[in-house]
């Protein structure tokens, strides 16, 4: 009661605290971002990565602070395997708040190595968040339309070109590379309108992690199949977090083989996408299954 008497004012002070934290983390690594294009290649790159990678573990790290200082939330971490920071991960997630990314950087911390998302193109231009993603190197995807190619034909495959470009940045140093799937965030009536055959979840897109497999599949450890809940908060997790009334965050990570067949030279680019398509969304089908488990504990 005294917390939704309170709710206003907590999300005050608390989104201005949050907005403070990604500022200044976020303008120190655009500042060395800036000052490593003018580094050469070799360790000297490699060791100032690190230290830019340190930064953006620390804005994970003090807004998870922030969300239990202003929260009651219970955070549980369920991992299913053995988790290294010499290794290099690809992480299928789903999608259902800006809160996901914050959360998946601060699990990232201690076990595994530094998490590089694909972002769509249009956010380059959020304040701190576009020039700070730049500068950590991680890809801006320009997803195009069937209708558009039609028109365009020229513009085919260059998500193809884009993710190996980037993935080729990824093989010298042990890297996580994060893909939500489902290419948006989760909402009721985004589940209603696309008619997904799943409960919890969208239909996941087979595009950008195909892409990411056939550039670097040889290189990972592991997939790991990540799902994100907030079961007492389902419809506003990121106001609900902002404003004092998140209760329980559930980080759920199944540490799973890499497709066996990812390597296989003698597929067609059609033929594979069709197996991991078929391969996704078994996936996707266990993890609903999944979901519903944690949800009715």
């Amino acid at each position: 009661m005294i917390r939704a008497v309170l709710a206003p004012i907590i999300f005050v002070i608390h989104t201005t605290l949050q907005i403070l934290n990604l500022a200044f983390w976020g303008g120190l690594i655009i500042i060395l971002g800036l000052v490593k294009l003018l580094l050469p290649n070799g360790k000297v790159k490699k060791a100032w990565n690190s230290v830019m990678h340190g930064l953006m573990f620390s804005f994970g790290r003090i807004s998870v602070l922030l969300i239990r200082l202003f929260n009651n939330v219970e955070i549980s971490y369920n991992v299913h395997g053995n988790l290294a920071k010499d290794a290099w991960y690809l992480i299928i997630s789903n999608h259902l708040s800006y809160l996901d990314i914050i959360l998946l950087i601060e699990f990232a911390t201690y076990r595994i190595p530094a998490p590089k998302f694909f972002l769509k193109k249009e956010l380059i231009w959020l304040p701190f968040v576009g020039l700070g993603a730049w500068a950590l190197d991680m890809p801006f995807m320009h997803r195009y339309t069937r209708a558009y190619l039609e028109k365009h034909p020229e513009k085919k495959g260059k998500d193809l070109a884009t993710t190996k470009a980037y993935c080729e940045k990824f093989r010298t140093t042990p890297t996580t590379v994060i893909n939500f799937v489902e290419g948006t965030r989760f909402t009721t009536a985004k589940h209603q309108l696309k008619n997904s055959p799943y409960t919890h979840l969208l239909q996941p897109k087979a595009g950008g992690v195909s892409f990411t497999l056939a550039a670097m599949g040889e290189l990972f450890t592991n997939v790991l199949d990540i799902s994100l809940l907030y079961p007492e908060n389902k419809r506003h997790p990121m106001m609900a977090m902002l404003s004092g009334r998140m209760t329980k965050i559930i980080i759920d990570v199944n540490v799973t083989p890499v497709p066996e067949l990812q390597q296989q030279s003698n597929r067609s680019e059609s033929e594979f996408r069709l197996y991991f398509q078929n391969w996704l969304n078994e996936l996707w089908e266990n993890k609903d299954r999944r979901i519903k488990n944690l949800l009715e504990s």
